[in-house]
């Protein structure tokens, strides 16, 4: 399946971003499953409090990883042989989202409330949105989710019960990417933990051109399947 866009949006152009809070270029608007895509392809996301209008964003520079780059540590590799972690795709979106968004320590609040889940859920449901889970006897105990459309994948958070389920999670998750054709994982925002698994920071005029290559690429629709 081939998926083509045309320039019509939505929304403003990104280069309208504000600098200061960076990247912040809309307010208002909806979480429709026609707007989220819109916003994805042109490389923009939602992101706000509960209570508050909806937030788009575009931030510049942007954090990337190529999927090919994913740097594992000794330490991380004998642990994708040894753990004894189970990977599953697609089997537990909105548990995995869920997790997400559950409390941390050292942080408050959350911007994955139930209009966001209910709204990912329709992605899911329709064949956009992923869940890559980690599991131990049974249990979620790590993943990630996003949103693919084309061969790019946009990350959008994740989240660990033990150490390294998470990262599992991306390795995997990344080699697969590689094998299908995708060029990019978007990161969104630069962050130290995804800068040591091999993400980096790229102008958003780079991303975006990118970007406009890679979502019209045939499109793989979920749920996704794994190579073993």
């Amino acid at each position: 399946m081939k998926e083509s866009f045309t320039n019509a949006s939505y929304f403003p152009p990104v280069e309208t971003a504000l600098i200061e809070p960076n990247g912040l270029l809309a307010i208002g608007g909806d979480l429709s499953q026609e707007r989220l895509l819109d916003a994805y392809r042109h490389g923009i996301f939602p992101w706000f409090n509960p209570r508050e209008p909806i937030q788009w964003w575009s931030p510049d520079p942007r954090m990337v990883l190529p999927p090919a780059e994913v740097h594992v540590t000794r330490s991380l590799a004998k642990r994708l042989r040894n753990a004894g972690f189970e990977l599953r795709v697609d089997s537990a979106f909105i548990e995995v989202m869920r997790a997400c968004g559950a409390p941390r320590e050292g942080a408050w609040g959350t911007w994955i409330s139930a209009p966001m889940i209910a709204a990912y859920g329709r992605l899911f449901e329709a064949g956009y949105a992923h869940s890559i889970e980690t599991w131990r006897d049974g249990r979620l105990v790590g993943g990630l989710y996003g949103v693919a459309i084309g061969r790019m994948f946009y990350g959008e958070s994740m989240f660990s019960r033990e150490p390294d389920a998470s990262k599992v999670a991306l390795v995997r998750l990344a080699r697969q990417l590689e094998r299908w054709g995708f060029g990019l994982i978007d990161c969104q925002m630069e962050t130290p933990h995804l800068a040591r698994m091999g993400a980096r920071t790229i102008p958003r005029a780079h991303f975006t051109a990118r970007l406009a290559e890679l979502v019209n690429l045939s499109h793989l629709p979920g749920p996704w399947t794994f190579d073993s």
